[in-house]
């Protein structure tokens, strides 16, 4: 299923668009289950058990890079393990969940600028050292271009929404699908079926052969 998952990414060529956006999508189970793997986290709505699905999109038909983790995993831990693998260069959108230091050089570092809006919007600075790149993403966010810009961030709502809307989508899991490796299957098998879905309706996108 990797190796297709990189074959469709190809194919869509997204991995040359240098808008990215980074958020997470709860995966719910019942409170009461029994899978040990299953965590408590911030889902829809309030707290859940389960899993969530971690991923940068850069629009297309797959995100650029993706993990599953227990829903109490923090998006910072996880950001952690996905900046690093994505390809290119680029700006990376994200909520002000992801307004943390060295994420902003952790981004840079491997050719992003991370652009988040700051946590907390009425407070200055500090007197802690921020990284050059964080104050980037604040000037950023004052001027027109940043703004502008920062509004591409929708974009993941509309992937993550695109993945459950039709039939054989990313709904809830279903009963039998437990455990982190069965999840994980299950999940990357449904990103593939979207993405096959995806490249289906859009043949003019495609990257040449």
């Amino acid at each position: 299923m990797s190796e297709i998952e990189q074959t469709f990414l190809a194919l869509a060529g997204v991995t040359y668009l240098l808008v990215r956006m980074i958020d997470g999508k709860p995966l719910a189970v019942s409170g009461v289950t029994k899978d040990k793997d299953a965590g408590y986290g911030r889902g829809a709505g309030g707290m859940q058990k389960g899993y969530k699905l971690y991923a940068v999109w850069a629009t297309g038909p797959l995100p650029l890079a993706w993990a599953l983790a227990p829903m109490n995993r923090s998006e910072k831990t996880m950001a952690r393990q996905l900046i690093p693998t994505l390809p290119g260069e680029g700006y990376l959108l994200g909520d002000p969940e992801y307004d943390c230091n060295p994420l902003y050089d952790l981004a840079h570092d491997a050719g992003h600028q991370l652009l988040v809006p700051k946590r907390q919007k009425n407070h200055g600075l500090g007197h802690r050292r921020q990284s050059p790149n964080r104050l980037r993403s604040i000037e950023l966010m004052k001027q027109r271009f940043g703004k502008s810009l920062y509004r591409f961030r929708r974009q993941i709502e509309r992937d993550f929404g695109n993945l459950v809307s039709f039939g054989g989508g990313l709904t809830c899991l279903p009963a039998w699908v437990r455990r982190f490796t069965r999840v994980r299957n299950w999940v990357q098998a449904k990103l593939l079926v979207n993405a096959a879905r995806w490249l289906k309706n859009h043949p003019g996108t495609l990257a040449p052969a």
